[in-house]
Formats: C-alpha cells, sequence, structure tokens
C-alpha cells in the first residue's frame, strides 16, 4: 500500500517559476529540445476561460492512433486537470508539432493499469515522481495500482481532426 510521506501542494512563488521554466523552452520555440519525452499543453481557466499552459511528461503514445496519455502527479485537484475536465478542448506542442486534442481523463481502474505500465516501463522515473509527489512505494504492481486508481488520475488526449 503507498505510503504518504509528506503533505504536497503544487508549486508556488519561486519553486513554481522553476516548475514553470520549461514553458519558456517551448515559448522560444525550442520545444524539439523537450524530445518526446513532454509535451506543452494549451487548455483554457475553468473560471476566467484565459489560455493557461503547463508542460507534462508523456506517460505514452500511440503513434498509429495518434493518442497521448498524461498523468496529474499532483492529484485531481491540480488547476490543469481541473480545467481540461471542464473545457476538454485543448492544444498540444511536441517538439515541433501543435496538434488540436480532446483530453478525456481515464476511469479509475484504468488509471491504475496505466500506472501500473508506466512503472513497468520506467521504474526509476515511477519511484521518483511518486516521491516528489509525497508518496513511498514499495515497487509492487499493487502500490502503483492504488496510487493510479486513487491518486493520480491519468488522461487520454486523442487527435480532433475529422471530428464534428
Amino acid at each position: 500500500m503507498p505510503e504518504k510521506i509528506w503533505k504536497t501542494n503544487p508549486p508556488k512563488g519561486f519553486s513554481r517559476l522553476l516548475w514553470r521554466a520549461p514553458i519558456w523552452i517551448y515559448r522560444l520555440k525550442l520545444g524539439w529540445l523537450m524530445g518526446g519525452r513532454f509535451l506543452l499543453l494549451h487548455h483554457s481557466g475553468r473560471s476566467s476561460g484565459l489560455p493557461r499552459q503547463t508542460v507534462l511528461e508523456i506517460v505514452a503514445h500511440d503513434e498509429m492512433a495518434g493518442t497521448y496519455m498524461i498523468a496529474s502527479g499532483f492529484g485531481p485537484k491540480s488547476d490543469w486537470f481541473r480545467n481540461i475536465k471542464k473545457s476538454p478542448e485543448v492544444s498540444i506542442e511536441v517538439g515541433r508539432s501543435k496538434l488540436d486534442m480532446l483530453a478525456g481523463p481515464l476511469e479509475p481502474e484504468a488509471s491504475g493499469r496505466a500506472m501500473v505500465d508506466y512503472a513497468h516501463r520506467n521504474p526509476r522515473a515511477a519511484k521518483e515522481l511518486m516521491r516528489i509527489c509525497g508518496y513511498r512505494v514499495d515497487g509492487s504492481d499493487e502500490d502503483y495500482y492504488e496510487l493510479g486508481r486513487d491518486i493520480v488520475p491519468f488522461v487520454e488526449l486523442t487527435p480532433r481532426s475529422g471530428r464534428d
């Protein structure tokens, strides 16, 4: 069972500036430096409707379907996650490409399976990500499944092209 080791909140103040620094890489048209591991998510504020941006790790990418999967490491209360639930029409920048997407949170069980899959492909990164988010895991599939199901929601981004 995952163990909560400290209370975490999304970064504020100076640490927020550091966490948001990768956005400037994209704004300077240098997103290709981030490789295929990160994307810039363009979304709308749920109250203001103003444009918002955040850089997120790509958890999975299906090249044939053109879909991407991302996760809300700080949980369902993250601003970007709450924003996409209200306005799922988003765009992303990956490398030099900008794509119009539709964001759809996965059901809890699917999030659990996605977390296990991510941990299998990236065991060290998964453990470190959970530590940053305030959790200690034993590395078992059960721990990762519970985290994905109960704490870290996953989101699938699907192409909007060809949709009504």
